[in-house]
């Protein structure tokens, strides 16, 4: 193997599809996996085929074959989704509408919120050969006054990739790639050329093809290329033509090492690909063994890959008794160099499945071969009964699975896929198996509750979503509820019609949604409707002392990791300021029983004021980082006596080591006061508190809490007697649970020390709109 790489390795991190009776990669794998021949006549809402078709090869203006492998329903589209008009889709080529429709399953299968890569550079590569739209718009044109401005974009090749760019405001080249058979594949290898010369950082590259007109049938028919009973017999010595098919298949492309950093869910490795020309040859149509040796090479030669390494290769495969022999003489040319008779290098055609995809065959070979990598199996190659004699194998490991196998291989799975194009642009690409995580050995406790947001443009459609969710969960046991709940969160673009389930299983969770798809109201499900161009206004008010007990937060410690490392780092910044460590005080450790007395001990720790307040500014400093990444940030922000420190320091005006000096300070500073004060709660107008303390020097109004809920502070023998007097004028009193009597003159001893401390810290302008506590006013 040739041990120096000389190409960066690309991920394919998300993928989707449109294939003839299987519209997921789930379906099509189970398609794959149970040997599914998805061939059909051609449906009565595309052409008159009993009009065209006539089974005497080449007769003039009709067709030697009545089959093909087709979509459903594509005539339909939801126009709105795309912000398109419907008078402007009707124009639209369906290819274009239905790149659309994969492209978005792909981003959403990867993870990717379309709505979050707006301004990105990211690519879009498509795969699309013909056009024959038009044709359908001007069929019945007889005024050429209906022709609109619509038809020009509409039916136009370059429109099916930079529609989407458009859509989704991507900077990153859009490309439509036309190389008839070859398209998708060249243009996922144009995508990883794009992505190592970093002139991108993500790529959506797909192909798709449909027949929406008989002619081009007629053309193939002319030319002897297709196969009069619509099966695509690669291989085979009967082999006589291919099938024409339809569908779109779409994957997600990322750098290997920037999707490892990122997290993404990796489905599988490119490591790499080429393309070349057969030049002049004996035909313009007609396949060149050593050019297609040629682009083989090269591709393994780019992805430092021995021959002996590749355990599948997705062939080509039309099924035509010229093309299959020379293209498995190639292979054996190039793959059985060093290999071992013992190490098989099975070949297959999803062409046998689906028919020949043309502009996208490729992709759609290049997803086969990824699911194959997954389940590790290799599905059967069908319509295989007499090996073509110009095929032979013996003496070689090459093998055609008439059965699906299991892939067994002492290493890596690696496969190639290769697609040649109707004019000689060959493509092929090599691709291993993505490396499986290693389970970490970390124990973490998980939240007791998961939430699941959906959403959709429409109720019916948020309707059909939940039900689709629901059905998932019961087809995918495996899956973690975690994992579903996070990717739906983050991973998805969220739109005005939503839906919010808190689950504590999977069960519960399947249980709520089928429920709400039904109709049925259930407690543990919340719609609403965001109104368009209304976002809302979110404010964090930060609470003051008063507010801690032991234990505060400790589930969320526990479970959410983005807290824990917040409160850990609160920690580690106070350690010089503390006698005790953050920690110790909030979750003391207790073993066994019999140790109230240790326990209250404890408690009275975090209620002494030094250790109170860095408690407090900690713990809500930790929050705002929680609320903040789950998307939930604020508008603005005001805090209450310690809390303003906090909204401050969420707000910028000081960093966090500065406002947990601040506070560390201000705490030990008050601690070491004479505790001889008091707080009383008043519910009472402002006007007849102050007539109250008028006469007293000792005793101030601590805080605003409302137009007739005034709080006072203050010496304890003085705000006693404030108290009940007012109380004897029936005005309702409470006193507060403190140690101090804060925010009164009692606090003036420590002011100077407190001047000092603060003027050591560097302040800025507030990025966030920031109100004091004390004015009211930002």
């Amino acid at each position: 193997m040739n041990q120096q790489q000389k190409v960066e390795d690309i991920a394919i991190i998300g993928m989707g599809c449109r294939f003839p009776q299987a519209e997921t990669p789930a379906a099509f794998w189970q398609l794959l996996s149970n040997g599914v021949d998805a061939i059909t006549e051609v449906p009565k809402d595309r052409w008159n085929v009993d009009e065209l078709y006539d089974p005497e090869p080449v007769s003039p203006g009709k067709m030697n074959t009545r089959w093909g492998g087709f979509l459903e329903r594509v005539d339909s589209f939801d126009p709105l989704f795309f912000n398109i008009s419907p008078r402007e889709a009707e124009r639209i080529d369906p290819q274009q509408r239905l790149f659309l429709e994969v492209a978005w399953e792909a981003l959403e299968n990867a993870g990717l919120a379309a709505d979050k890569l707006a301004g990105s550079l990211t690519g879009v590569f498509a795969g699309m050969a013909v056009v024959n739209y038009d044709q359908l718009l001007y069929k019945n044109v007889a005024d050429l006054s209906q022709i609109s401005a619509y038809d020009g974009i509409g039916t136009t090749l370059s429109l099916a990739s930079s529609r989407l760019s458009y859509l989704l405001d991507l900077k990153g080249p859009s490309l439509a790639i036309e190389t008839a058979c070859s398209s998708s594949l060249v243009a996922v290898h144009l995508a990883c050329q794009s992505l190592r010369s970093r002139e991108t950082n993500l790529c959506i590259v797909g192909g798709v093809n449909l027949i929406l007109t008989p002619e081009l049938n007629i053309v193939f028919s002319q030319a002897r290329m297709m196969s009069p009973d619509g099966r695509c017999k690669t291989f085979d010595a009967d082999a006589d033509g291919y099938v024409r098919g339809e569908g779109c298949g779409v994957v997600v492309l990322k750098r290997l090492s920037e999707a490892v950093a990122d997290g993404d869910n990796i489905l599988a490795v490119i490591k790499g690909s080429a393309v070349n020309q057969d030049g002049t040859s004996n035909g313009i149509t007609a396949p060149n063994g050593p050019s297609q040796q040629a682009v083989i090479r090269q591709a393994l030669k780019n992805a430092g890959t021995a021959p002996a390494e590749i355990g599948y290769v997705e062939t080509h495969g039309t099924g035509t008794p010229l093309g299959d022999p020379i293209e498995v003489n190639s292979l054996k040319r190039v793959l059985m160099t060093d290999r071992a008779l013992d190490r098989p290098c099975y070949l297959g055609s999803v062409k046998t499945n689906i028919g020949h995809l043309e502009s996208a065959a490729g992709i759609a070979g290049l997803i086969k071969v990824v699911l194959a990598l997954q389940h590790r199996e290799i599905p059967a190659n069908l319509h295989l009964k007499k090996l073509n004699p110009y095929i032979r194998l013996k003496k070689t490991s090459l093998k055609i699975p008439t059965e699906k196998q299991p892939w067994n291989v002492a290493g890596k799975r690696i496969a190639g896929i290769s697609s040649f194009g109707f004019g000689g642009t060959n493509a092929h690409v090599v691709v291993e198996e993505a490396i499986t995580p290693v389970p970490t050995t970390e124990t973490r406790s998980e939240r007791p509750l998961q939430i699941l947001t959906l959403s959709a443009k429409s109720d019916r459609a948020l309707t059909q979503l939940a039900q689709r969710y629901g059905n998932f969960l019961e087809s995918q046991p495996e899956v973690p509820l975690t994992d579903i709940c996070y990717t739906a969160n983050t991973g998805r673009a969220h739109f005005e019609r939503r839906l919010s389930a808190i689950a504590s299983s999977k069960n519960e969770l399947q249980q709520s949604l089928l429920a709400f798809a039904r109709g049925e109201e259930t407690a543990r499900v919340t719609t609403s409707c965001l109104s368009a161009g209304n976002s809302s206004q979110i404010a964090f008010l930060f609470t003051g002392q008063g507010s801690q007990y032991l234990g505060i937060g400790r589930e969320l410690y526990e479970t959410q990791p983005i807290f824990r490392r917040a409160l850990d780092r609160c920690a580690d910044i106070l350690e010089p300021y503390l006698n005790k460590p953050l920690l110790e005080v909030i979750y003391p450790s207790f073993e066994g029983r019999g140790q109230r007395a240790e326990i209250e001990n404890q408690q009275s720790t975090i209620d002494q004021t030094q250790y109170t307040q860095p408690a407090i500014f900690a713990i809500e400093y930790a929050l705002a980082q929680l609320w903040q990444s789950w998307g939930i940030k604020p508008s603005l922000v005001m805090g209450h006596s310690v809390g303003e420190y906090v909204a401050a320091c969420v707000a910028g005006v000081f960093s966090l080591e500065d406002g947990l000096k601040l506070i560390a300070e201000r705490g030990r500073l008050m601690q070491s006061l004479s505790q001889d004060g008091a707080m009383v709660s008043l519910l009472a107008e402002p006007e007849r508190v102050l007539k109250a303390i008028a006469p007293y020097k000792d005793v101030a109004i601590a805080a605003y809490n409302g137009a007739n809920s005034i709080v006072i502070s203050g010496k304890t023998e003085t705000v006693r007697e404030v108290a009940l007097k007012l109380e004897s004028q029936g005005t309702k009193a409470k006193f507060l649970q403190v140690s101090h009597g804060f925010h009164s003159p009692l606090m003036q001893p420590i002011l100077t020390d407190f001047a000092r401390v603060a003027r050591e810290v560097n302040y800025s302008l507030p990025q966030i709109p920031f109100i004091s506590n004390v004015t009211g006013k930002l």
